[in-house]
């Protein structure tokens, strides 16, 4: 390849897409260093400011590049995000927590084997329960197909809490046999596992990030990296800072990994019908496509992607609970796609990383500043002792209030914003753009001799 096609394919990735990407991340991550130089942040709260951004960004960009699959793709009214989340993350811990007389006695154990033989369980797990709740649900519509699987997923939630399931038995050995050949043969270490029920499950298996660096062989370099930021930056303790912010960075690779796929995948044939079955249906029937078919497999990809996207948020945890997977995360994965903008694969990135930064972490964030900078203290303890403050005309308490109710506050500041969106910026921050149908581009070159408008109809032209 020549270098002036080099250089043009270079200045093309930074004045397309991928550029506008980079701008508005960079925009991001300097607004907040900023601020916390302002506002006299250590070290420490720096990195950890960023960690918890780049964590965010990354995870609401993948549950969004994955519901666009769904929505912005298909059409497909997908308001169980959380239960395949969930799925995926139970399925996990089954798989891959140690067997319950390694792990303690009052503990629920799994099966012990390797970390990636549980991610893949997972997200396998995810894909055929997406495919369990699409062959009865995909001939609904709208809002019936959108009760469909929010009810699944608060299925899914009972079900992890029920005492029922909060242990059972597994057979003493398991054979995956598919036309006489044995695919996976194992016998189970633990004679019981289970979902924990209310209590949720301990995650005591080594986190995805000290799985990875060790199947690549850069353990020993990772942790050289750790003793050099305890020495220059961080003295005591800095490995959870360090793997807190690694661990984001590495899942920002995991987004631009589901956006290749996923733009591959709208360009390729299979996503143009899915593009076809989005605008109607119906004519897409009449063409001699399986609308059903096509549905159902980008139905189940995406449920898949949402499965691993709910393991790698939920993995590095040190455990999970029912409560975690309620539909507020879904609610929140929408509000990160109708700000990107539904139908564009660098809308819902770029909607993942606002909605992370200014409406997600911003609130926490903004406490935080403030926190560094002055001594709020601890203020009143009900909104009633707020209010009465104003008839002395003294409003820091109402202040100091609202500052400590900032989780709750940041709820009613994304329904304000939704709502706002909705009215005036349905189509999202890219609005509706136009996608070549073909697989090659059709339009006239410019500078073209003939100029003449072609006929739309196939005949004469006009």
């Amino acid at each position: 390849m020549s270098e002036s096609s080099l250089r043009s394919r270079f200045e093309s990735l930074l004045t397309g897409d991928p550029g506008l990407v980079i701008a508005v991340l960079g925009a991001i991550y300097l607004a907040y260093i900023l601020a916390g130089i302002v506002f006299g942040f250590t070290v420490r709260g720096h990195m950890n400011s960023l960690a918890n951004l780049t964590f965010y960004i990354a995870v609401f960009g993948m549950l969004a590049l994955a519901l666009n699959l769904h929505w912005g793709y298909t059409g497909m009214f997908n308001i169980g995000v959380v239960g395949f989340m969930g799925i995926g993350v139970y399925v996990t811990a089954i798989f891959s927590k140690p067997p319950a007389a390694q792990g303690g006695a009052a503990q629920v154990g799994g099966l012990g084997l390797p970390l990636g033989v549980g991610v893949v369980a997972g997200v396998l797990a995810a894909a055929v329960f997406g495919a369990i709740v699409a062959l009865p649900a995909l001939r609904l519509r709208a809002d019936y197909l959108a009760i469909v699987t929010i009810a699944f997923s608060e299925i899914m939630r009972f079900t992890f809490m029920s005492s029922t399931f909060e242990t059972f038995t597994v057979p003493d050995t398991f054979d995956l046999t598919i036309l006489g050949t044995t695919l996976i043969s194992f016998d189970p270490v633990a004679d019981t596992v289970g979902f924990g029920g209310g209590s949720g499950l301990i995650l005591n298996y080594a986190s995805p990030l000290e799985a990875l660096l060790k199947f690549l062989f850069l353990w020993d370099p990772y942790l050289g990296l750790v003793d050099f930021v305890g020495e220059y930056a961080i003295q005591t303790n800095p490995k959870p800072v360090v793997d807190s912010l690694v661990y984001g960075l590495l899942l920002l690779v995991v987004v631009g990994i589901y956006y290749w796929l996923l733009t591959w995948t709208g360009e390729s044939p299979f996503g143009r019908v899915l593009k076809a079955i989005r605008e109607d249906e119906d004519v897409a029937n009449a063409l001699g496509k399986n609308t059903d078919v096509f549905k159902l497999k980008a139905f189940v990809l995406g449920c898949a992607l949402m499965g691993f996207a709910g393991v790698l948020w939920y993995a590095g945890r040190g455990s999970i609970t029912p409560p975690s997977f309620r539909p507020n995360i879904t609610f929140f994965v929408w509000i990160a796609l109708i700000i990107g903008g539904a139908g564009s694969n660098t809308g819902s990135v770029l909607g993942g990383a606002v909605f992370a930064a200014l409406l997600y972490e911003g609130p926490r964030y903004i406490k935080n500043l403030i926190e560094a900078a002055i001594d709020v203290g601890d203020g009143p303890g009900s909104f009633g002792q707020a209010m009465a403050a104003f008839g002395s005309f003294d409003p820091v308490p109402f202040l100091v209030y609202t500052l400590n109710s900032i989780s709750q506050l940041r709820l009613v500041i994304m329904g304000v914003v939704l709502i706002y969106l909705m009215h005036n910026r349905p189509e999202g921050m890219l609005g509706h753009r136009k996608e070549v149908a073909s697989s090659i581009d059709l339009s006239r070159p410019e500078g073209s001799v003939h100029e003449e408008p072609a006929a739309t109809d196939g005949g004469e032209k006009e």
